[in-house]
């Protein structure tokens, strides 16, 4: 039984997030659908977390285990194949029996995009917020650093959510502005729940 590593980046617009859900469009069984449309396997896709309805990933790590015999350099090629273009297996590898994504998983980074020119962009609407008027960077940064540590995010969760508790640590909390007048804000948690 080979164990593989996928890394996936996905446009969550059209689907209700990562988990399988019945009788909605959902990233997870997408995903295995196309691994069972190559392997002529079902399969169970494990992932580091899971992501809401809308929301977009870079680099999110799911495994799942195969006996199938596909060159593991062919995997995400043959996978992808099977996919539409709104989600991509950028790499696929093939990693320890004991690897699990989301068991392994020591920290996740959330990015959320600000335009703060003018106009706003036509072509990234759906993947930035703008703000048309002149933010103060510096206050930014400062009110950033107040995120760092141990915090209880109550406010912030989400009513009917599994999670047993909502305090969480952050690692590290950055505000930089890119050439394109787009403020990053970059949070990095510890992924195990408190």
């Amino acid at each position: 039984m080979r164990n593989i590593k996928l890394t996936i980046e996905y446009d969550g617009k059209d689907f209700n997030g990562w988990q399988k859900q019945p009788d909605k469009l959902n990233i997870q069984g997408t995903i295995e659908r196309a691994i069972e449309g190559i392997t002529g396997e079902k399969v169970e896709l494990n992932a580091s977390g899971r992501t809401d309805a809308g929301v977009h990933s870079l680099g999110q790590v799911a495994n799942f285990k195969t006996n199938c015999n596909i060159p593991i350099e062919k995997m995400a090629v043959a996978i992808n194949s099977k996919l539409k273009k709104t989600i991509r297996i950028i790499k696929a590898e093939e990693v320890d029996e004991k690897f699990h994504s989301r068991l392994t998983c020591k920290r996740k980074t959330y990015r959320y995009v600000i335009n703060n020119s003018y106009s706003g962009s036509a072509i990234y609407r759906n993947l930035e917020y703008h703000i048309p008027q002149k933010l103060n960077i510096e206050k930014m940064k400062e009110a950033a650093k107040y995120f760092e540590g141990e915090h209880d995010f109550k406010a912030f969760k989400a009513s009917g959510t599994s999670s047993k508790s909502s305090r969480r640590i952050i690692f590290k909390a950055e505000v930089y502005v890119r050439e394109d007048s787009r403020i990053v804000i970059e949070l990095t948690r510890k992924w195990f729940f408190i």
